[in-house]
Parts: C-alpha cells; structure tokens; sequence
C-alpha cells in the first residue's frame, strides 16, 4: 500500500507492507479498559477488608509504576507508564496478596514482579510468564508464613484503622490483632468444612484482596470479552475443566472430593482464569492451542487442590501453563491458507 503524506506540492511516498487495517485496540486502550474491568473487583475488596485492602493495593500499583520508571531510565528506554501496563501489574499483583501484609513486603513483591517478570525477559511483550504471578510466587517462596495468614473479611472498625500486621517493619515479624482463620480451601482440604456457594459467590468470606467476589470478577470478565479484548475461550476451557473433574471426582466420593461449585467459587480460581491466565504475552495465539492451555491450567489446579500439599493451586498452574504456550504454539499452528488443498491435488496427480 502506498500513501501520500505531507504537503500537497512536496508529497512524500510511504510504503507499508501488510496488514493495512490497523485496529483501533491498542496497548494503552486495551490495558485502559483491563483496569476498568478491575475496578468493581478492587472496590469490593476495599469494602470487605477496609483500610488493608485499600493500602494494599495502593503499595502494590506503586512499587510497580515506580519500578517501571526507574528501569526504564536505567535501561535508556522510551517512557512506557502511559500504556497502563505497570498499573494492570500493579492491580493485579495486589489482588493476589493477603490483606494485612506488609506493606514492605507488598513493594518487594511489586519490584520482582517488574524487574523479574517482566524487564528480565526484555520488556512487555517478551514476558513468558504472568508478571503479576511471578511477584506473588517470588514473595510466597520468600515469606510463607505471611503470605498464608489470612484476615476476615466485613470486621468492625475495618475502615478505622489499619491491622499492625501492614505496618510491620522490613524483616520483623508481624503481629495480628484480629484473629486470623483459614480460607475456605483450606477448611475443606483439613477440616473436610465446606462453605456456602453463596457466600463464596458474593465474596463474603476470607481470603486473598482479590479472590473474594466470584460474580464481580465473571462480570469484569464478560466486559472484556464483549470487547474483544480477552480471549473467552481460556476462562471457559478451565472453569469447564474444573468443574468436569471436579463433579466426576465427587460423584466417586463426595466426603472426600470437594462439588464442582465449590472448586469453581472458591480461592483465585476465577480471578485467575479471568485476568491472569488470558494474559496476551504469555498464552497461546491460536483458538486451538488456548483450549488446550486452559483445559491443561484446569487440569493442574485440581491435581494441585486435591492431592497436593497446599489447598491453592491456581498461581503454579498458570506459571505451568504459561511455560507450556511456546510448545503449545509450536505444536498447533494455523493452517496456511490452500495448503492443504494444494497437497491432496498433489497426491491425486
């Protein structure tokens, strides 16, 4: 295609190759409307855990942003903060950690998941892994005890004060005062003690920042699909998985296998599926290889659940799932348009 561009008495010919319908999607707008997404998820955290969850996710956007810009500079790159990707990260990141951490350890988490996750590998676009997951399993491996200590949510006096767990100073240990308790995995994986789905699916139970309002986050979900901004066929393909699995298992022996609802509304199941696993970077381009992605991250999380040592799953599937997309890809490749065709008239000739 060429174009004329400039003044009209000193035209310059542009030659641009293929393809010449350019989307009007672009990094920024798509990251933009991801944060749109999040923010009904965001608001109802900071409303079932007050001032942690607010302070939460305010360190963890920072550290991220803060994070970009000083690597940038060091690294001579173009300004990349107005695409909105360091601010998705951030958002991101801190739906996955606990309220009551830290503040200290929110900002290292959000540093590794910048400087790690992403600039190592060069940059957005080049990230093999969820940069996000890679912050919250850099800081589970390095603080176990903080990252699995939970808080309630909708306690009195949320929104007055903050726990002394977030003000904790760098490499002390943090004292609670509430009482924390377990998440509902955890009472099920120990206890054998299920939750309601209905509390589940409104999110009125413990649990990470973001993991608490399953139909908020499905509805973020379908905002983004509708837009076309986020592929469906991922969530589908490991809801779908989860709960197959989950129902056959149960069916067996229902005291020792968790209902297929459960499995679905409980942990970071949805918000992983929804905004983690869909990541554009890290999973695979076709519509075949990302239901065979998200049928194998669904597979993983309730091989994990079930008879791994921990009741969560979702963060080290996904990581397992994004390291599999290049062989996904590698393996299932679009068919060139008329090649087939052009071998079977081979063949017959």
């Amino acid at each position: 295609m060429t174009t004329a561009i400039g003044d009209p008495q000193r035209r310059t010919l542009v030659i641009r190759s293929s393809p010449h319908i350019v989307s009007g999607a672009s990094v920024d707008t798509i990251m933009f409307h991801v944060v749109v997404a999040l923010l009904p998820i965001s608001a109802f955290a900071i409303y079932a855990f007050g001032l942690t969850a607010l302070t939460t996710l305010g360190a963890a956007i920072v550290a991220c942003v803060v994070a970009e810009a000083l690597l940038n500079r060091v690294a001579g790159n173009s300004g990349t903060l107005g695409d909105w990707s360091a601010v998705v990260t951030g958002l991101l990141y801190g739906l996955t950690l606990p309220p009551g951490l830290p503040l200290w350890m929110v900002a290292v988490g959000g540093f590794l998941a910048i400087g790690v996750g992403k600039f190592l590998f060069g940059g957005l676009g080049y990230n093999p892994f969820n940069p996000a997951l890679v912050g919250r399993a850099m800081l589970q491996a390095a603080f176990p005890v903080a990252m699995t200590t939970w808080l309630p949510a909708l306690t009195a006096g949320r929104f007055a004060r903050l726990p002394s767990s977030a003000l904790a100073l760098p490499f002390c240990e943090p004292t609670y005062d509430v009482l924390t308790g377990p998440t509902p995995l955890s009472a099920w994986k120990f206890d054998h003690v299920a939750e309601a789905a209905s509390d589940l699916a409104l999110g009125y139970v413990s649990g990470s920042t973001g993991e608490t309002c399953a139909v908020l986050i499905l509805l973020g979900g379908v905002y983004l699909a509708l837009r076309r901004m986020m592929s469906w066929r991922i969530p589908v393909a490991i809801l779908a998985t989860v709960a197959l699995l989950s129902a056959v298992l149960h069916a067996i022996e229902p005291a020792r296998y968790a209902s297929a609802p459960f499995m679905l509304l409980s942990g970071g199941l949805m918000l992983g599926a929804v905004f983690m696993a869909t990541d554009m970077v890290s999973s695979p381009m076709t519509h075949p290889g990302a239901i065979v992605y998200g049928v194998v991250i669904g597979a993983l999380v309730v091989v994990i659940r079930t008879w791994g040592g921990m009741p969560e799953g979702v963060m080290y599937a996904i990581l397992l799932g994004n390291a599999l997309t290049p062989l996904i890809d590698q393996q299932i490749r679009p068919r060139t348009y008329g090649h087939a065709h052009r071998q079977r008239k081979a063949g017959g000739a």
